[in-house]
Formats: structure tokens, sequence, C-alpha cells
């Protein structure tokens, strides 16, 4: 039997916080999810797939640019020795357009990954975009919150209450915008078109959890008080007294309403797709990471290994001529980008660390990895073999740790304005990326030393190792047991193959 032919147009559609444990076609039962499902039906169902850099903008940076930036940096922008994909579809003439309600992509540290797309549509309001500067003076938006929302002036709250305001009905709302505008353009272009990209990056179900009705409460109809719709980032948030149980329900209950009607507008997109776009496209359906929503009374995406709620992700690939199915074979974010590099024939000039999954969708292969690596920048580095996962903690007070950077971009800070974040002092050096000639400032830091925003804070006090197969929970912390070793011998291999800096063997007491 000949091997179907490879499509030359491909729809990625990213969904920000997207926890695999609660999608139908992936066992949940909590939420409604009917449209992945509907796309689970006719795709490979991929079930250990892992993300990679954390958390938001490495997560996208490991997908645009197939390098994970986690071991170097924090949170940045595409730096001058690399390109995303888009650039070399570009290059060879291939059309490709973003829709995106993402508002870290237009803050400082995301500010340059779009421009490499031919064509680009973003969607304002969500978050902490800095979308109006006062509310709607005839208060008549939706009314799922009171008019003067009582939640703290920090972290983009106060900016998104004023926004919230003149969102009149569903469609105003920044995910529904952004879905029915990429409905739209497949409807126009999909069929006028012999390639292109299409890059979905939509920031639901991300906080706020903010959703009008009927989805507002769908979940929790008998909750009688304003909506909380903000998330606290805490380890032991019941425990510790950050809420109480029944708010946890709550909030929970809205990341579910949130989840459902961003599904529902999703479901417009594949709709266009069943106009005849499945014969000629491969369609990817992939998240950043997930979100902490009371397992192990963990709220957000706080500093503590990468447990499967946050880092076990969905990955769903449909394409023309290939049979619904799963693949249980170890995957993680950077190999999508191998993958559409492969799909278009294009070569990046930089070093990636991608496998494409080209070799599994056709069934050329049973596996293209052995291990997937992880983790945020100045705290713990993960490996996984696809039976276990091992978090390695710093040894002793986390340095050395060194920035590389030459956009020295980290974190966006529109809406944390009082945060001060490093620049480099009279300690930075040039020195030169792996893979690359082109000189970068390399900033050593010290204990003491003000650190990068995902830098900040405790360091994981622990080593974590779990059997992902007989303890899908993460019960039983087996560090000690032999299989400690061989995963650090393997989380050797790992950095020695990505060329990681000597600092990074150092600091894990693997030197």
């Amino acid at each position: 039997m000949s091997q179907p032919k490879k499509p030359k147009k491909a729809v990625v559609v990213l969904l920000d916080s997207l926890n695999r444990h609660m999608l139908g076609c992936y066992g949940g039962q909590e939420f409604e999810t009917p449209n992945i499902d509907r796309l689970a039906k006719r795709a490979l169902k991929f079930t250990n797939h892992y993300t990679g850099s954390l958390p938001c903008m490495p997560a996208r940076h490991d997908i645009l640019v197939g390098a994970m930036d986690f071991l170097w940096r924090p949170w940045g922008s595409i730096e001058l020795w690399e390109r995303p994909i888009t650039h070399y579809l570009r290059r060879k003439g291939v059309p490709t357009q973003l829709f995106s309600d993402h508002p870290h992509l237009f803050e400082t540290g995301g500010e340059n990954y779009h421009t490499d797309f031919f064509a680009w549509d973003y969607t304002r309001g969500h978050e902490g975009d800095p979308w109006k500067v006062r509310e709607d003076p005839s208060w008549i938006g939706t009314p799922t919150l009171p008019a003067k929302a009582k939640y703290p002036k920090e972290a983009g709250k106060l900016v998104y209450d004023l926004s919230r305001t003149w969102f009149k009905e569903e469609l105003d709302f920044p995910g529904p915008r952004t879905m029915k505008s990429t409905a739209d353009w497949l409807g126009e272009n999909g069929g006028a078109l012999d390639e292109f990209l299409v890059f979905v990056d939509e920031f639901d179900p991300h906080e706020p959890f903010d959703t009008p009705k009927p989805w507002a409460n769908k979940y929790d109809p008998e909750w009688d008080g304003d909506l909380l719709i903000w998330p606290p980032y805490a380890v032991g948030g019941v425990e510790n007294g950050v809420i109480d149980a029944r708010q946890g329900q709550h909030i929970r209950a809205n990341y579910g309403s949130k989840l459902s009607m961003i599904d529902h507008w999703f479901g417009k997109i594949l709709d266009e797709m069943d106009n005849g776009l499945w014969d000629d496209t491969m369609f990817i359906l992939c998240t950043d990471h997930g979100h902490y929503l009371g397992e192990k009374d963990i709220w957000g995406k706080p500093r503590v290994p990468q447990y499967e709620t946050l880092g076990h992700t969905p990955l769903m690939i449909a394409a023309p001529g290939i049979a619904a199915g799963e693949i249980d074979s170890l995957t993680t974010n950077v190999d999508i980008h191998a993958t559409l590099a492969e799909l278009f024939g294009v070569e990046s000039e930089h070093m990636t660390h991608g496998k494409s999954l080209l070799p599994l969708i056709y069934g050329k292969e049973t596996s293209v990895r052995e291990y997937a690596i992880g983790g945020i920048f100045g705290q713990w580095v993960q490996i996984q073999d696809g039976k276990n996962k091992y978090a390695r903690a710093p040894v002793g007070d986390g340095f050395p740790l060194s920035m590389w950077s030459n956009r020295w971009s980290t974190m966006p800070v529109p809406s944390m304005p009082g945060l001060r974040l490093p620049n480099p002092d009279r300690r930075a050096y040039l020195d030169f990326m792996p893979g690359s000639d082109v000189p970068v400032i390399r900033q050593p830091f010290q204990q003491g030393d003000m650190l990068p925003f995902w830098a900040m804070g405790p360091q994981v006090d622990d080593h974590h190792l779990y059997s992902i197969v007989n303890d899908p929970d993460e019960i039983e912390n087996r560090v000690g047991d032999p299989d400690e070793k061989r995963m650090l011998e393997l989380l050797h291999t790992a950095l020695t193959e990505v060329e990681a800096p000597e600092e990074q063997f150092v600091r894990l007491g693997l030197a």
C-alpha cells in the first residue's frame, strides 16, 4: 500500500493551559469538550506527550523556534542567532498567518514572535492587555461580573476589569473573536491557496476564568457570590488558608466553563475544516502546559516539580489518509517544530532539539526519542523516559547560574510596573551559544543577586522520582531507588547532547 501524500497545508491550534486530564477524549468526565473530542475521532492522539521549557513564552519558543531555552535563559524573545519556522516558510514563499489574543506575544519578551508571519491578526482585551484606560461608561458590559470587580489592583487584574466592561456579548470576548477570525480566514482562503501555515495562539482557557452566560456558573450553579476568575498561585492553597475549599471548587468550575466555551468556538474552525480541508491539510492541536487547579492542593503554576497535571499535555494530529488512533511514543513540544520543518521541506540554520513526528504519523517508526527534558530557568531540570520521571533539584544554593541573551528581555512587565528586573552589569561578557557564531551576552548571577522573575523564590527542596506508569498520581517519591542512578546518567547524557552550559552540570551535582 502506498503512503499517503504529505499535505502542503497545516493548521496549528495552541490552547493555553489546556489540561489533558480534563478532556473527554483523554478520559476526563468533569467538563464538556465535545469539539476537542470530535477532533480526536479523526486524529492521532498522542498519549505520552510532554511540555519542555516552561512557562508560557519559553514553551512557545520550543514550538516556533525548535530549541529549548530554559537552560540558558528565562522568558525571552527570539534571539539574533535563531529563526522561527515562519522565517524559513516566508523565505520559501509559503503563506503564514497568525491569529492570537495572547498579550504576551506583544509584551517585552515575546514582542518579535509574530514578525516573521506573512500576516498576523491580534485580538485585544485579554488578561493584562493594556487595551482600555477606562470602563465602558454605560456599564452595560456582559453582566456576569460586578461593574467594579473587587480584585487586587495588580498583575493585570485592574486592566482586565476595565477591558471586560466593553464586552457586550459572548462574541466580544477575545477567545471567541480569535476563533471566529480563524474560521473566517479558512473559509475565505483555505481552498484558494495551494499551501499555507495557520498558527492559532489562543489564550483560553488561561485565566482569568471569565465567561458570559450561559457558560458562567455552568459547572457551579449553586454559587451565589461574585465569580472568582483569578486563581491563586500557591502550594497548599487550601491548607494554608489562601483560599477555602469551597472557593477552590468554584475556581476549578470556572476553568471548566472557559474550557467548554473555547471548545464551542474551536468547533467553528472544525466546521470550516469539514469543507474539504481535511483532504489536504495537517491539523495539530497542542498546548504550552497544563494548569494546577487543586491537584495536590497546588494552584496556578508555582515553582514545584513538573507534575503530570502541568507537564503531561495533550497533542492531537490529523493528516490526510491517516486513520484515527493512539501513539504512545514519548514526544515533546520541540518535536512540533521539527514536524512542521519536515512537512514543508525547510531546515533550520541554528541548533534545534526536536525530532520530526512524521515517521510516527506515517507508520515508519514506533519511536523517535528515548528521553525528554524540561524545566524552568534557574530551578529544577526534569527528564523522563516514558516510564519514569525524575526532577533534579539544584544542589546547594542553585548557583553557578548565568543568563545568555542578546535581547535582554525576561518576564513581561507592563502589568507589573513595580517589578524590577536585572540588567547586565560589569560581570557580563561575550560568549557563544552552541551551534552559533553570534556573540551573546552572558551574565553570571550569584547568591544575593536580583534574579529574573521565573528564577526568583525558593528552590525545589528535593529531588523527585516517580514511576509514571505504575504511579500516575505521583504519590511515592522513589528517590534512592536503583532507578535514580540510571535517570541521573540519562540526564547527564541529555544535557551533554543539547550542549548545556557546564554550570548546569555543577549546580545540579552532575559535574
